[in-house]
């Protein structure tokens, strides 16, 4: 995620700010341009959210704002409605009670996750398709915590599931060791989960269907089989050479599921590394890379930034912020995810 700036005064912004803290001027994001705006009371004021200014009369904060601590815009009419969730909260369908302190904490951790994950599909070109255009396999949230009733993280034809308590920095970690991850985040299940649908949205065709069973395996193969052997007797010896995870290797749709959610975080990173001057320009997320040479520009612009990194978190005696190794095989899965991604965006 690049940093942003005032369209006011200038001031260096993050991602979540509302407000100028150079200027005070009030701020939302707009997910059309990927910018700040400016909510200013002037109503002759352009209704173009690329010009950096949008009217108050037309535009207001989510109404998520406090609830999620939400700071996307919504355009509203002139009588003063209109929609009042922006296109992130309105495709969550539960959320805990309002009277749930405790999950209502972890509810505005998750729904900021969520937010920095729709930018980058955005970005990146890929359909987001909520439950009000297809009721049957649009993509919908059900965020809700474990500690008050069972919650298992998944997906289910276009529906996201996430257990709350993973906002919970010791239950993530606690579970983070018991299952020998290197790395465990809300945002990282939120890139996974939706790994599963696009699944469902990319491998439609027969040679998309044919190259991923090829790579990962038959998609059909049951689920449930693979869930009671993955857990009884763990992975296979020697999975680093073949899997991003050890998850990876329960079953196909897991693999392609931890590829895509691994190709977010490598594609994110660098458009940050890249906003900020770690990675060459061409490596943001508006820089699209098609074509066959496309995924070896990325890898070459990746490989470096991440030993720098580790480096960086060496000298200041801590792990290495990205300790994985990325073998052969997950090149090739890894590609096959990034040719998919391509491809639909050409198609669109």
């Amino acid at each position: 995620m690049r940093d942003f700036s005032c369209p006011t005064c200038g001031q260096q912004l993050a991602f979540e700010n509302s407000v100028c803290l150079g200027c005070g001027a009030r701020l939302g994001f707009d997910l059309g341009t990927v910018s700040m705006v400016t909510i200013v009371d002037e109503p002759t004021v352009s209704l173009d959210p690329s010009t950096g200014s949008v009217p108050a009369a037309a535009y207001r904060l989510c109404a998520n704002m406090h609830l999620a601590r939400c700071n996307w815009i919504v355009r509203v009419d002139y009588s003063g409605n209109g929609v009042t969730l922006c296109p992130s909260c309105e495709l969550t369908r539960t959320r805990p009670a309002d009277d749930d302190v405790v999950a209502l904490e972890a509810f505005a951790e998750a729904e900021a996750a969520k937010r920095r994950l729709l930018v980058e599909l955005t970005e990146l070109g890929l359909p987001v398709v909520g439950r009000a255009e297809d009721p049957e396999t649009g993509l919908t949230f059900d965020l809700l915590s474990s500690r008050d009733e069972p919650v298992v993280t998944g997906h289910d034809s276009g529906v996201i599931s996430l257990d709350l308590a993973e906002g919970d920095d010791v239950h993530r970690e606690q579970l983070r060791v018991a299952m020998d991850e290197p790395y465990r985040t809300v945002l990282g299940h939120f890139r996974h989960e939706i790994g599963h649908y696009y699944q469902m949205v990319l491998i439609v065709d027969d040679d998309a269907r044919q190259r991923f069973t090829e790579l990962f395996g038959d998609p059909d193969q049951d689920y449930q089989q693979a869930l009671d052997r993955h857990y009884s007797e763990g992975a296979p010896a020697g999975w680093e050479d073949t899997h991003v995870s050890s998850y990876a290797t329960m079953h196909p749709a897991e693999d392609w599921a931890e590829t895509f959610a691994h190709y977010l975080h490598m594609r994110d990173t660098l458009d940050t590394a890249a906003a900020f001057g770690f990675a060459p320009a061409g490596a943001s997320l508006d820089r699209p890379q098609p074509g066959p040479a496309g995924f070896d520009r990325f890898l070459e612009q990746w490989l470096p930034l991440t030993w720098s990194l580790n480096m960086v978190n060496r000298s200041m005696g801590r792990p290495d912020l990205y300790p994985f190794v990325l073998p052969p095989p997950v090149l090739d899965k890894m590609r096959f995810v990034h040719e998919q991604i391509a491809a639909r965006v050409m198609v669109s």
